[in-house]
């Protein structure tokens, strides 16, 4: 017998000893090449973290056992659910107690796949008895994982759907760098937080899609991986020709301060809000949610008019993968600070409103106030250009 079957096997007794498998289980190998006997009949997923959050619920929303970080308002598919923390990253608030208490049929983990990570997991899984499967999510794992996960769910139809779509979203990019001159890509930051001076370096899950979208990230010469906080005196020096912000109040800043004026990126007026609501579009998380940016990213970086509808495609995202249907005003609210131009089309204006969301803030929630907000809508106007922006 070989070790990995040996390993398989005495894994499968364990976790049927603690009442985990049922009478009929398989094997699933994970990104990290660790082969995990997994239920055949899964109904209750637990995410170890926001990106695998993102996933279980554009798959299978009512199998989700709750957020590992809560979104910006409520999702339609699920109610309300609770929000049991995250079991990785920098700050993890939930642990293998959280584990048994929910009492989930897998845990699934979505990120860079590294030793360490893989020994946490078998590390979880021994001590609750919980098949733990470690995905990698990368953009060029994008439909593979939507697929797999799809069907350890038991989701295969509509995971493949949404792999199709994950494809495109992907190729679309790819074929605009085709066409776009090496000496064209736009140098880039992109300011994270309420001050908007951290940043994600290339080669993060933070920066995955400006690395796709293949822009010139500014901040590359302070490494690669991870996030780092600047100053404005080294922007001034990078000098960006366009600059993403990631929270709404920096960017509100940014045109006030006199202090950031001189930059190419501000008398450009080449400054935009990355739309974050459910989920961000570049991060937060760097998951699934992240494809609708690679659609916008393409429009900012390389504007043109062979471009696709980006209102179109965005009410169509929404629709599809969180079902959420915007209307035409959430769409326009969103566009006008995203950079994105006007269109002709029509979009979802026969449909009802949306009830307006609540502010960020969910009772119970384990995760620091602030890293979510709310889903842009006519009630709620986000900041403008401001008035000397203007041309005169």
């Amino acid at each position: 017998m070989s070790l990995c079957l040996r390993a398989a096997l005495t894994a499968w007794l364990c976790l049927a000893l603690c009442g985990a498998v049922p009478a009929t289980a398989g094997e699933f190998t994970d990104s990290a090449g660790r082969i995990v006997v997994i239920p055949e009949h899964v109904e209750r997923a637990m995410a170890a973290d926001p990106a695998a959050e993102v996933l279980v619920y554009v798959l299978a929303p009512k199998k989700l056992v709750g957020w590992a970080m809560p979104p910006r308002g409520p999702m339609p598919k699920v109610g309300r659910l609770p929000v049991v923390g995250e079991l990785t990253g920098a700050r993890p608030t939930a642990t293998a107690d959280t584990v048994r208490r929910l009492h989930p049929d897998i845990i699934i983990d979505c990120g860079l796949v590294t030793p360490a990570r893989a020994a946490f997991a078998d590390q979880i899984s021994k001590a609750t008895g919980v098949p733990y499967i470690l995905i990698d999510d990368s953009f060029d794992r994008a439909a593979t994982m939507l697929r797999s996960v799809g069907r350890v769910l038991g989701v295969a139809d509509r995971a493949d759907d949404l792999a199709g779509s994950a494809e495109h979203a992907v190729n679309a990019l790819r074929g605009r760098l085709l066409i776009e001159p090496a000496t064209k890509r736009p140098r880039i930051y992109y300011g994270r937080g309420p001050t908007g001076l951290e940043t994600a370096l290339p080669g993060s899950g933070a920066a995955g899609a400006i690395d796709t979208a293949g822009a010139i990230n500014v901040a590359a010469p302070l490494g690669t991986g991870g996030r780092a906080m600047v100053t404005l005196q080294q922007l001034h020096e990078w000098n960006p020709d366009l600059m993403l912000l990631q929270d709404r109040s920096a960017y509100a800043s940014v045109w006030r301060n006199p202090a950031w004026r001189s930059l190419a990126a501000i008398r450009n007026k080449k400054v935009f809000l990355e739309p974050s609501a459910p989920f961000g579009w570049i991060d937060d998380p760097p998951g699934i949610n992240r494809l609708i940016g690679l659609y916008w990213l393409s429009q900012v970086l390389y504007p043109g008019d062979a471009l696709e509808d980006l209102r179109t495609l965005m009410a169509d995202f929404y629709d599809k993968f969180y079902g959420i249907k915007l209307t035409d005003a959430q769409i326009e609210t969103i566009a006008k600070t995203a950079g994105i131009p006007p269109s002709d089309a029509p979009h979802m204006a026969s449909l009802p409103p949306l009830n307006p969301l609540p502010l960020p803030g969910v009772p119970g929630a384990v995760n620091e106030p602030g890293r979510r907000g709310v889903l842009p809508n006519a009630t709620q106007p986000l900041p403008t250009t401001p008035s000397y922006m203007l041309p005169k």
